[in-house]
């Protein structure tokens, strides 16, 4: 009887729960078992790891082999055990020599010709992985995604018999690299000069990207809703070494991270349909998997045309909205994923699109307006920190107007911003500080009172009001916030303020 050991992982959301794979060769009836609640995925392990052994000319013992998966109770899933319970069992079979595999863990899929496919998670498994002291073995295309959470030892390998030749001494494999470009940040993309006229709705977004303030754009077709949305993330500054590993970790774990991506250094932009069902947005689904605004942490979360969402779907980002992160519970596992996103909407202003256009409106005019933006629920509503009401320039006024200033003008003053927050000692963004901390001057004070009870603020409400004016108060460089400051988060609390 032959008894070997294999560390790998199995995954709750983006974290690593260590697992020994168990292997026992023993005589009896040749069979190949696998037990410890493994899923559909993990049971048809067998079958790859007989075809990659028949690819390499190596058979099976015609013996029983027992595969155990450590903890027990554990569920097991995804393909990614074929590697470890392949290299548990060439140990059993003593191919490999067990005293070099032990300072390992693996992960990986098998294809029937030996080689090792990509998978989810290699960046936790990585993490994991230094924290018990051990090497991690991974598919090729991976070593340079490992090498984001641990700088020790990497066995990136293109197929098992490559692994095989490598612990025989045959031959050495390289160690992976960093992509060329990883400390380089990705296309800032479309620059806010091709914007004409729309200073208001500018000076909204500037105070936007300044404090990480979710904004809620409305206007009829063509007023440049999604076009100022898509320059949004032109003028936030790249993500700092934490947050760009935070990142590029919830993209492993959604097995969407590609081979020559690198590290995500600039905030991401996410653009779901508004067909998007509640666990595309919130994650889910069988593996529960992150969803939209997992993928959007630390970055930008679009939702277009607003109110088409489903009105589940649309209440399901409230929590996430307050904590940061969104909880996955399901009968096998409970996954938390992060979800520290900004929120930016754009909507008509109702279904027709042209409230207020006495020429173009419908016929059920004011009334439509009220029944379209009652399809989003007032509890979501108090969570948006940015009212913009926008009307499209004319076509004359398109051809004679200046450009905009560009991007990068906009961007040094919200970097500017930022680096004064942190000068004042906060170490989060506006959108999450705690206002108990800000410096209000006397008549300041007063103006927010009579604000928050003429608009019957509620007491969220209140307190975002207080953060959208710190954020212009940063902008303005002024340690405290002021009469001014105030009154300039108030216009842009106000539903019905025109811009």
């Amino acid at each position: 009887m032959i008894n070997t050991r294999v560390r790998s992982f199995a995954f709750t959301g983006i974290e690593a729960i260590p697992v020994w794979v168990e292997v026992q060769i023993a005589n009896g009836l040749p069979a190949f078992l696998i037990v410890g609640l493994p899923d559909k995925a993990v049971g048809e392990a067998r079958e790859r790891v007989r075809a990659a052994f028949t690819s390499m000319g190596l058979a099976l013992p015609p013996k029983r082999i027992l595969i155990n998966l450590v903890p027990a109770d554990l569920l097991k899933e995804g393909s990614h055990f074929d590697l470890p319970i392949a290299l548990a069992v060439l140990a059993a079979m003593e191919v490999v020599p067990i005293e070099e595999l032990s300072r390992y863990a693996a992960l990986g899929e098998l294809s029937l010709d030996g080689r090792i496919n990509r998978v989810p998670n290699v960046i936790s498994a990585s993490l994991a992985a230094n924290g018990l002291e051990l090497g991690l073995i991974c598919p090729a295309v991976q070593g340079s995604e490992a090498l984001f959470g641990s700088p020790g030892d990497i066995l990136a390998a293109p197929d098992l018999l490559s692994l095989v030749s490598h612990f025989r001494g045959e031959q050495v494999l390289s160690p992976p690299v960093f992509p060329d470009h990883v400390q380089t940040a990705a296309a800032i993309g479309p620059d806010m000069a091709d914007v004409k006229g729309m200073d208001v709705a500018r000076r909204g977004l500037e105070i936007a990207a300044a404090g990480g303030h979710s904004i809620l754009m409305s206007g009829p077709p063509g007023s440049g809703k999604s076009m100022l949305a898509s320059r949004l993330p032109g003028l936030l500054p790249n993500l700092t070494k934490m947050e760009a590993l935070e990142v590029t970790r919830i993209y492993s774990a959604a097995g969407i991270l590609t081979e020559d991506e690198g590290l995500i250094l600039r905030p991401s932009f996410r653009d779901p349909h508004h067909s998007a069902s509640q666990p595309a947005l919130v994650g889910g689904g069988a593996k529960a998997r992150p969803g939209e605004i997992s993928l959007a942490h630390r970055g930008i979360l679009f939702l277009d045309e607003l109110p088409e969402f489903s009105r589940q779907a649309l209440e399901s980002l409230r929590q996430p909205l307050e904590t940061g992160q969104t909880s996955i519970a399901r009968a096998a596992a409970h996954v938390t994923y992060p979800a520290r996103f900004q929120l930016v909407a754009a909507m008509n202003p109702c279904r027709c699109g042209y409230l207020g256009d006495a020429s173009r409106e419908c016929r059920k005019a004011p009334r439509c307006g009220e029944d379209y933006l009652n399809r989003i629920s007032g509890p979501l509503l108090d969570r948006i920190d940015l009212w913009l009401s926008m009307q499209p320039l004319s076509p004359v006024d398109m051809m004679t107007a200046p450009p905009g200033e560009p991007s990068a003008s906009i961007a040094a003053r919200v970097a500017e911003a930022r680096a004064f927050q942190e000068k004042r000692g906060q170490t989060v963004r506006n959108a999450e500080a705690n206002p108990n901390q800000f410096e209000l001057e006397p008549d300041a004070r007063t103006l927010l009172a009579d604000a928050a009870r003429k608009l019957r603020l509620s007491a969220r409400g209140f307190t975002r009001l207080l953060r959208v004016a710190r954020t212009i108060a940063d902008l303005d460089r002024s340690e405290t916030v002021q009469k001014n400051h105030i009154a300039e988060a108030v216009s842009f609390r106000h539903r019905n303020h025109s811009h």
